[in-house]
Order: structure tokens, then C-alpha cells, then sequence
């Protein structure tokens, strides 16, 4: 089969439309299109409404298409958009029914543990393991898919529905389809209730099975009927979709962009990714605009990262012209015109960080200091969900990073990758059941206790390479292997208070490193929360002793006078080589300000002879396998 058109690099902009929307004037709209730099419009097509003529008796035609003197907004938009060369993919919604069909059909409704169904708005959520979702939504693709040459489809919202737009928690799911299914999946287990409910866990994988199931059938039917016709939806579609948004109340995570792209790119490379970035500040305040600081980090992250670029916003460019929009334009002007350069862009770091599963919630804290003790160091680095651990190739990296995850799915893989000449630094519990070191890479025999409550570390210190450092979160006693070579000894817990009593620190045996060689490779074992003391106190010694541990194992570092604010992203792609250099100085609590002008400086690129930089429009020698570099604003791209 020939190429297919997604799998080059595209352009999107969603108009998210109401439904007095549909009498939208087609050319405005592509004509901001055009002018804004994109080549794909995800339009709003069925599901909750129709923005076409549906004659299937389980959808509602939107009213408002007596509006059009065609009475079809999808038909109107698709030819008038392939004269233009732009291409219209449908966004459809299963999520919800009207209360007309939700009384035709309970069966495919989402019932709470109570026996009630989700009401909101006056629709009804359905829920995927019911029929609506398992038989009706093909009747409703192949009705598109009869009438228009879309150029692909987005499922929205394909979930369980356990929070509601209000946010309001309404736990699993009890519909009767559930029920059966479940019996199926779990013999002799009750659903549970919710988060605290025994079970909770094994119902997430359940859901998780439920959702890939549907998407790979959506798939492989879009692929039967109109190849050139991608998926946009989980990391199992032809297009893996990550919405970068904003949320009132949520804590701001800075990389969340980056880091959703990474670890999409790390587990299929060649699979295209697309970031689709929210305008508006949150849902209930979709009318004011995403701060424009903010709303470039969002673009810049996925870019650097190999995703393609796709601003979201509600109604049309003319109802809602965030003040976002204009450096929206900017960088996807950029990208198009650098389409080439952009084009098979697959990571190319070899350090993998592996990011913890999201029951793991201790352990997101630990990844997310040991992702910007990386970054800051400037060892580039991938990311990998946990679960993807034995679905790819580890020799591609020097070095796996893991952070705190406890029992790992595939240790077996880990053992052989370093047994082979990988290197593993595994920080906290990584790697160990109950007592037992499930790793045979790590160099311990056993763990002989655990201190992992705030009053069990309180006052424990390590005397370190870097001084006395606290240790924060939880800390093993693992009995060394005999091969181990150790460092980083306890220092025994003492009074904290009065001062007058706080003295007796002694050094222990206790080791908080430890080293080995196993096979043809390495293996760090640091028994104790590293990552997560250095996101939450900051020391940066903590920052030095891990990422001295992965430059030990092998990792690489760029070396550079930029300073920790630029993150180094490298990846390959049809052009060569590329770094991007984004100025992370605008990272402020909650929110991104203007980064600073960072420089003159220097990158050292050793096996390059010159280097093209694409926002300066320059290019410059390579000196002694040394480029000097201009001033450094939102970002840079370097291409060699």
C-alpha cells in the first residue's frame, strides 16, 4: 500500500461546535484554516447530534441545520474543504443519548451501584461494554462513511463516564452488560463500587481491555472500508490523541505535554501522535482564552517531541478569537513550514524513563523529580508507560530509569536487557515483592525492612558524595549482594527536638547505593526515594546523585553552557539529526510566564559539520565539534 496521508506530518484545527452552530459559514472558517496554518479540520459530525441529515432512528439531526439551504453542514464542509485542499475528519460522540433513546434502550446506559443512571444537561451516558457502543456506532460510521469522503474519524469521550463534566464522581459502571462481562473477566468477583472498593484495580484493567477491544475494532472496520481513513484515539489507533489542556483546580505539572507524547513515541515510534491543544482556560470557562505563555508550551512540547499540532477551540475562529490563537498560528506556521524536517520524527535518546502505572500514585512523585533532575542535567531522555515495559526493543537505550515502581510486570525482560549490556538504576522499591528482589540485576539479596511512613524516615540522613542529604518518603534496608559495591551509608535516626537532645547520629551499614556489573551490564539499586525528595524539598544534591548514577550506568549528556532551564530534546528524522532547545524559564508555579532570552552559549555536537537552526533561519560551522549559538527565545530547533 502506498503512503497514506497521516502518516506525513499534518496540521489541525477542531472547531468543538455547538449546536447553534450549524448555519457556520464553510469558507470563513478554511479561510482561517488556510491563513492560520493548518490542512486538516476536525469538524463535529454525529453522535450526541448529526450535523448531517442522519436517517438512522437512534440519532438527532441537529435543528439548527434548517439554517443551511443544503440542510447538511458535513456535506457542505467536505466539498467546499477538498476544493481547498484541506482535509475534514469527523469528531463523533457516543457518550451520550437523549432521554427519548435511554428510555427505548436502558440496556445501553452506564448504571451507577445504586441502580441510577448519569444524567447531565438532559443526555444520558451510555457505557462501551452496552450495545450502543459494541453495534449501533458502526451503523452510524458506515452512514458517514456512505454519504462522504471524510478523511477519518475521532471518537470523543470514549470512557466509562466514572466522573461527569461537573467532575462529580459516580463510580463503575453496573449495567447489566458490565455485570455479564465482568463475571466473565473476574469468575466469583463482585464489581466494585469505586476508587476504595476491594477489586478497583482489576476492574481499571477490565475497563482498559473493554476500550482497546472496541478501538481495534473501529479500527480494523475503518481500515476495511476506507484504508486512506484513520483512528484518532488511544495508543492503539492509527493516530494516538493526547488533549493538552488546562484544568481550574488541577496542580500544574509543566512537562505534561511533553511527557504524553514520549511516552506514545517511545512505544510505537513510527505511529503518529497528535496533540490536540485546548484554547480556552477549562470547560465550564471555555468563553476566556488560554494565557498565550501557556498555550505555546503546548505546541512547542509536542512539536520537539514528534507529535503533530492541533488547536481546539469552541465554536468558530469568529465567536471565539482567543488571544492564544495568534502564537497558535506562529508555531503551526512553523511546522508547515518546516514539514520535511518534521517528517518520521522518532525519539532518539538513550535514556528510557519508565513512568509509573497511575494506581502507583507515590510513584509519580518519585518520576516526576527524576524527569526534571534529567532534564536540568541535560541528559536527554524517552518516556515509557510501566505496562509497555515488554513490548518493545530495550537495546535501543544505554539505560532504563526506574522510579519507585515496586512489583514490576516484566522483570524477566529487564534481566535479560541488562544481562546483555543494558544498565537499570532503580530507585525506592523498584523491583521488589514484599521481601523477595524480584530483579536478579539488582545488587541486593533481600530487603530486610521497609521505612516508609513520614514519622519512620523522619531524622534519617545518608552521608553522600555531595554531603549530608535527608531522606524524604521511604527508605529500604536491603541486605548487599555479595558483588555490591555500596555507598551513601545511613546515618542512624536521632532527637529532632529539643535542639538540646539532637545529637547520636551514627553511620550505619546501611547502604543507600549500591553497584554491580550482571552479565555484560550494570545495575544501580538506590533503596530510597531520591526523585521524590528532590521535587518535593528541591536539594540539589539529590538531583546530582541520581543522574551521577545513570551517567555511571552509561546515560549520555550533552555537554553545553545553556543552562538547567533548556531542556535538550533529540530525536532523528528524514532530514538527520534534531535537537530542539525549549527555554523552559518561563515554568512558573501554576502557570507559564515569558521565558527569558537565554545566551549567546554553546552546544558540543561532535560528529556534525555544520548546523542548520530553523528559528533563526541561519546556519552555522561546527568548530572542533563545538557550534556556537545565538540567543535562545520560546525554543529552537537544530537540524544537522
Amino acid at each position: 500500500m502506498s503512503r497514506l496521508w497521516w502518516q506525513d506530518p499534518f496540521r489541525m484545527f477542531q472547531t468543538n461546535l455547538r449546536e447553534i452552530d450549524a448555519g457556520l459559514d464553510v469558507e470563513e472558517v478554511l479561510d482561517h484554516l488556510v491563513e492560520f496554518g493548518a490542512d486538516t479540520w476536525l469538524l463535529s459530525v454525529g453522535g450526541i447530534l448529526s450535523n448531517y441529515p442522519t436517517d438512522l432512528d437512534f440519532q438527532t439531526r441537529n435543528p439548527y441545520l434548517s439554517q443551511r439551504a443544503s440542510g447538511d453542514l458535513v456535506g457542505d464542509a467536505v466539498k467546499a474543504a477538498g476544493r481547498r485542499g484541506i482535509r475534514v475528519m469527523g469528531r463523533m460522540d457516543f457518550s451520550k443519548i437523549d432521554h427519548r433513546r435511554a428510555e427505548q434502550h436502558p440496556d445501553w446506559c452506564f448504571v451507577d451501584a445504586a441502580g441510577d443512571p448519569q444524567v447531565y444537561n438532559g443526555l444520558t451516558s451510555v457505557c462501551p461494554s452496552g450495545d450502543y457502543y459494541q453495534v449501533k456506532l458502526f451503523d452510524v460510521l458506515d452512514e458517514v462513511l456512505d454519504r462522504y469522503p471524510v478523511d477519518g474519524f475521532f471518537c470523543n469521550w470514549m470512557s466509562f463516564n466514572e466522573v461527569d463534566y461537573s467532575r462529580v464522581y459516580r463510580g463503575v459502571c453496573h449495567c447489566l452488560a458490565c455485570m455479564s462481562r465482568y463475571a466473565e473477566y473476574a469468575p466469583g468477583e463482585s464489581l466494585p463500587e469505586g476508587k476504595e472498593s476491594p477489586g478497583y484495580e482489576t476492574w481499571q484493567r477490565f475497563a482498559r481491555e473493554i476500550l482497546a477491544d472496541l478501538t481495534g475494532r473501529i479500527r480494523d472496520h475503518l481500515a476495511r472500508r476506507r484504508p486512506e481513513a484513520p483512528l484518532v484515539l488511544g495508543d492503539r489507533a492509527d493516530i494516538v490523541f493526547h488533549e493538552a489542556n488546562n484544568a481550574v483546580g488541577r496542580p500544574l505539572w509543566h512537562h505534561r505535554t511533553s511527557e504524553a507524547v514520549s511516552s506514545a513515541k517511545s512505544f510505537r515510534p513510527t505511529v503518529p501522535v497528535l496533540t490536540n491543544s485546548v484554547a480556552f482556560v477549562d470547560m465550564p470557562y471555555r468563553l476566556a482564552g488560554e494565557e498565550p505563555h501557556h498555550f505555546a508550551q503546548y505546541l512547542v512540547q509536542a512539536i520537539a517531541r514528534g507529535a503533530n499540532p492541533s488547536t481546539y477551540i469552541m465554536g468558530t475562529p469568529k465567536d471565539n478569537p482567543y488571544e492564544c490563537l495568534t502564537v497558535a498560528g506562529e508555531l503551526t506556521r512553523f511546522h508547515r513550514d518546516h514539514h520535511d524536517v518534521y517528517r518520521e520524527l522518532v525519539p532518539a535518546a538513550r535514556t528510557l524513563l519508565v513512568r509509573p502505572d497511575q494506581f502507583k500514585s507515590g510513584a509519580t512523585r518519585e518520576f516526576q523529580g527524576l524527569y526534571l533532575a534529567l532534564l536540568q542535567r541535560h541528559v536527554p531522555f524517552d518516556v515509557l508507560p510501566e505496562e509497555r515495559l515488554g513490548d518493545i526493543e530495550l537495546s535501543r537505550y544505554d539505560v532504563v530509569v526506574l522510579p519507585d515502581l515496586g512489583p514490576l510486570g516484566d522483570a524477566a525482560a529487564l534481566d535479560r536487557y541488562c544481562a546483555s549490556g543494558g544498565a537499570v538504576v532503580a530507585t525506592g522499591n523498584s523491583g521488589v515483592v514484599a521481601d523477595e528482589i524480584q530483579l536478579e540485576c539488582l545488587p541486593a539479596q533481600r530487603r530486610m525492612a521497609s521505612h516508609d511512613t513520614e514519622e519512620a524516615v523522619r531524622s534519617l540522613h545518608l552521608r553522600t558524595e555531595y554531603g549530608v542529604v535527608p531522606v524524604v518518603g521511604a527508605f529500604d534496608l536491603v541486605e548487599p549482594s555479595p558483588h555490591a559495591e555500596i555507598g551513601q551509608k545511613a546515618l542512624s535516626r536521632a532527637p529532632y527536638g529539643p535542639p538540646e537532645k539532637c545529637y547520636g547520629h551514627l553511620e550505619l551499614e546501611h547502604p543507600g547505593r549500591l553497584r554491580a556489573s550482571y552479565g555484560e551490564g550494570r545495575a544501580v539499586m538506590l533503596p530510597w526515594t531520591v526523585g521524590r525528595a528532590y521535587r518535593e524539598v528541591g536539594l540539589s544534591a539529590y538531583r546530582e546523585l541520581v543522574v551521577d548514577e545513570v551517567l555511571w550506568a552509561g546515560g549520555q549528556q550533552v555537554e553545553t553552557g545553556l543552562p538547567e532551564q533548556v531542556e535538550i530534546v533529540v530525536g532523528r528524522s528524514a532530514a538527520g539529526r534534531l535537537i530542539h532547545l525549549l527555554n523552559r524559564s518561563g515554568d512558573a508555579d501554576q502557570r507559564f510566564a515569558e521565558p527569558l532570552t537565554i545566551g549567546p552559549s554553546w552546544i558540543r555536537l561532535p560528529d556534525a559539520d555544520q548546523v542548520e537552526l530553523l528559528r533563526a533561519g541561519v546556519r552555522l560551522p561546527v568548530v572542533d565539534g563545538r557550534v556556537e549559538l545565538p540567543a535562545l527565545g520560546l525554543f529552537e530547533a537544530l537540524v544537522f
